[in-house]
């Protein structure tokens, strides 16, 4: 009996306030596109089954389950080699939890799982701005900040599948606290869309009668995009919460590139929106703090892929290949 040849893959996104997902030919075309949220359920079960139900009408769009291939995720801490998440700060679910398993258990089908960042580092290289590149560093801002790094054409995983956790670098010691992790000063607490928010509170309230569009917005309900769209009007505050952004975040390139030496450096994720508002800075720290030998070598570049499509079609990935990854 000639064994039918599945054409589809599911590539989901584990996200810290909404998990994406997508169904994906082998082309590379996200057929289907579907999200839930990430923060609604602590019970880790009740997240599995809600995530079936969402999924399902991906899966019978095309067929049924007999023509899918498997199922790749990308998750923050999320351990390629135990298919496990690990510790995630950012997860309603604490401690190790066994996502591949959970997920391939209740749908019946093969499931790989890798860091978000590695993910995303993975689309970028099959789909988008880092297709022939064999040394680059992905990092994604959103909720957290996260990274995946390819030299010589592999991704770094480490002897324990965590290398590349580049958000939790202490880039200023004794620095802003983050709640998740305990630490203090990490790159993730000032260049996330969160630490984005926290830079224009703490300005807000250090200067109490400067004048700022952001004083629309009361202080609990400010948003990241609510500096970009006040920075774009002229607001003087707005526009130093991006200045002090890039700083911090050329500062942390600028020590990423003397450690891995990448042909470029891409950024992922809401922050990137704001162009160059941010992109600027970040270029002008980055190449300040750079060693001369390392001084305009390295492009700074925004994703050339749609927000949620990278860590998806990466997570596809080690479906169709499992070596893609290794």
């Amino acid at each position: 009996m000639i064994e039918t040849i599945k054409q589809y893959a599911i590539g989901i996104d584990i996200g810290g306030t909404n998990t994406k997902f997508g169904l994906i030919d082998t082309r590379g075309e996200i057929l289907y596109r579907g999200a839930i949220s990430t923060k609604k359920h602590t019970d880790i079960s009740e997240f599995i089954n809600e995530l079936y139900d969402a999924v399902l009408p991906a899966i019978q769009s095309v067929g049924t389950i007999d023509d899918i291939k498997g199922i790749g995720v990308g998750a923050p801490n999320g351990n390629y080699y135990k298919g496990t998440i690990d510790f995630a700060p950012n997860l309603p679910w604490k401690g190790v939890v066994p996502m591949a398993k959970m997920i391939s258990d209740k749908f019946g089908l093969p499931t790989t799982l890798t860091n978000d960042a590695n993910a995303a580092a993975v689309g970028e290289m099959m789909y988008g701005a880092a297709r022939g590149m064999k040394d680059f560093i992905m990092i994604t801002l959103g909720t957290g900040v996260g990274s995946g790094i390819v030299a010589n054409g592999q991704l770094i995983y480490g002897h324990d599948g965590f290398a590349g956790e580049l958000g939790h670098n202490i880039i200023i010691p004794g620095g802003r606290y983050h709640p998740g992790t305990g630490a203090h000063g990490s790159l993730e607490s000032y260049a996330s869309a969160t630490g984005i928010r926290l830079t224009a509170v703490e300005l807000l309230s250090q200067n109490p009668t400067r004048a700022s569009l952001l004083r629309q917005y009361p202080l609990e309900d400010l948003e990241s995009s609510h500096v970009y769209e006040c920075a774009k009007q002229g607001d003087d505050l707005a526009n130093e919460v991006f200045q002090y952004t890039g700083k911090i975040l050329g500062i942390a390139l600028a020590n990423f590139i003397m450690f891995s030496s990448p042909e470029a450096i891409i950024l992922f994720g809401g922050p990137t929106k704001s162009g160059n508002l941010l992109l600027d800075p970040v270029q002008e720290s980055m190449e300040e703090h750079l060693l001369p030998v390392f001084k305009n070598k390295v492009k700074l570049i925004f994703s050339l892929l749609k927000e949620s499509d990278a860590a998806i079609l990466g997570a596809s990935a080690l479906v169709w290949d499992s070596k893609k990854m290794e």
